[in-house]
């Protein structure tokens, strides 16, 4: 079984997250970032479940276990004589990730709870409800149905041209439901170390497909761009736990605004490069194959300690 260990739980998950990280800047990222997440969360879940089996064997190598079920502790540790730390690594690895799914899963809750503050904010057919604010505020409120929230600090910081690219780019979050991209790819962060290395990649990609979904509503780029830069410039200090998207994250993250505008003033990526997702999604579907045989390797195992017969 150990094989599986060093596929699912090693390999695979590095493969997957090097060539999310280089495929992040070189894809069009409306087309792309759904597939992206898709991949660093189907090998998170098949390096999840890679660990979950061996530290069933881990339970199963307990002599009062095997004494008190009725099968041979001896059969089970012999499958990994010569790697015996493997299923004690893999419980402290378990137990590691659900740690960190259980904190990452609290961090959401409490954000939601924060967007509940804003839900029943009242909204026109536009699904903008303005606040009479000083401050400069835009942010999407994902729910059923999404709103976008402005002030009228940010209502005044923009003529009409930059309020329009600013709507059309939260309403992009809302539509494409960017929340529920970017909550699974930090579950897929808590459960394996290297999906951490992409996270932010990924959440710059979110702001990205945002953009370019407004660009195309707007019909020019320059403006979408102007408006990033306006809105991040006048953006002031926001209230305790407001950051309810990737987009009030992104204005707090030094370098990533320009970074956007210069996408957006630069030419648009071939289309043809879309066909290298294969990468990433091929070697997630290799690791659920290794985790599926994992799992039955792990059956046949305890079959023949003579726990199942």
């Amino acid at each position: 079984m150990f094989d599986h260990f060093v596929v699912s739980v090693v390999v695979c998950p590095v493969l997957v997250a090097l060539t999310v990280r280089w495929l992040a800047g070189r894809l069009r990222p409306e087309a792309a970032v759904t597939v992206l997440v898709v991949s660093i969360v189907t090998a998170a879940a098949a390096c999840l479940v890679s660990l979950a089996a061996f530290a069933l064997k881990a339970v199963a190598e307990l002599h009062p276990v095997a004494v008190r079920l009725g099968f041979s502790d001896a059969v089970v540790r012999a499958d990994t004589s010569r790697e015996p730390w493997a299923p004690g690594l893999s419980v402290v690895l378990l137990l590691v990730a659900v740690a960190g799914l259980t904190r990452v899963w609290r961090r959401h809750r409490r954000e939601d709870a924060v967007a509940a503050e804003f839900r029943g904010l009242p909204v026109g057919t536009d699904r903008v409800a303005l606040i009479d604010d000083t401050r400069a505020e835009a942010f999407a409120v994902p729910g059923t149905p999404g709103r976008v929230v402005v002030t009228t600090g940010m209502r005044a910081a923009l003529n009409d041209q930059q309020y329009g690219a600013l709507l059309a780019h939260e309403r992009a979050h809302l539509d494409s439901r960017h929340h529920q991209l970017v909550l699974l790819a930090r579950l897929a962060a808590a459960v394996h170390p290297a999906f951490r290395w992409v996270t932010r990649r990924i959440e710059f990609l979110v702001e990205r497909a945002a953009d370019e979904r407004a660009a195309e509503q707007v019909g020019d780029r320059r403006v979408v761009a102007t408006a990033i830069g306006a809105a991040a410039l006048r953006a002031t200090h926001t209230r305790a736990g407001l950051p309810i998207t990737p987009a009030r994250q992104d204005l707090r993250a030094a370098g990533v605004v320009p970074r956007r505008v210069a996408s957006l003033l630069a030419p648009r990526f071939s289309a043809g490069l879309l066909t290298l997702v294969a990468v990433p999604v091929s070697v997630a579907a290799a690791s659920v194959i290794w985790t599926g045989e994992c799992v039955a390797d792990l059956g046949e195992l305890l079959y023949a300690a003579g726990m199942l017969h």
